[in-house]
């Protein structure tokens, strides 16, 4: 039987930053944004190639496929975020080491920050690279979903350690179900994608990230707090 590879913890001894010439770069930046734009499915070689100015040779030269352009597309992004997540929880827990208060907020706030530093720089993505997430999060990439499970499960392990430690009240599977629908809200909030405006007026600014945090927050905290599913709230 062939056994997972075991995911890579992130950090000096993680997953390098590969190094790109100019010609991938702008192949990656040219399908970044037409990957955001039309989806995975619906953009073509052809189409990248004549956003890039390159020729199709140059994309199958550096990327071999479009599975592979789409996977070092979105990885060259989420792999520095991955990093300043884990770097911030790092802090928190020197910072807190052996105090038994819960600190659920802070431990939102360690990959909060990261996305909002993230969604402000252009030269990061900025907000195209967490609206394609948002699209990862919903679109089935295979690929891709088994290449962050392998180099990034470290990630989500250390994630659901703080936050069990935070939330001592609920079960194993109910903190993953937290996270999951934490994440969901986070990634979705960001994409900048006002869904009251489809129904009408609404005095929500989706795409500015300082309003996000400030109403997203408190939302998300008070979702993982809440009292366990297996009991009743007290009085």
């Amino acid at each position: 039987m062939n056994q997972a590879k075991p995911s890579i913890p992130i950090g000096q001894d993680g997953p390098a930053e590969p190094k790109y010439s100019e010609t991938a770069v702008r192949i990656l930046d040219a399908a970044e944004g037409l990957f955001v734009e039309l989806g995975m499915a619906a953009t073509s070689l052809r189409l990248i190639t004549q956003q890039a100015g390159v020729n199709l040779a140059a994309v199958n030269y550096h990327f071999r496929s479009k599975d592979a352009l789409f996977e070092a597309v979105f990885l060259r992004r989420f792999g520095p975020w991955a990093r300043a997540c884990l770097e911030e929880l790092d802090a928190l827990e020197r910072r807190v080491a052996g105090q038994p208060q819960a600190l659920t907020a802070e431990v939102v706030m360690s990959y909060v920050r990261p996305a909002v530093a993230l969604s402000k720089d252009p030269a990061r993505g900025g907000a195209m690279f967490v609206r394609l997430f948002s699209r990862v999060l919903v679109e089935n990439h295979r690929q891709l979903r088994e290449t962050m499970s392998r180099q990034y499960g470290d990630l989500v392990t250390r994630y659901a350690r703080a936050l069990g430690r935070a939330l001592p009240g609920l079960s194993e599977e109910e903190v993953e179900w937290r996270m999951h629908l934490g994440f969901s809200v986070m990634f979705h909030a960001f994409a900048g994608n006002d869904i009251l405006k489809v129904f009408g007026r609404s005095a929500v600014s989706a795409r500015d990230p300082d309003l996000i945090v400030k109403h997203m927050v408190p939302f998300v905290v008070a979702g993982l707090t809440s009292p366990s599913a297996g009991r009743p709230p007290g009085p």
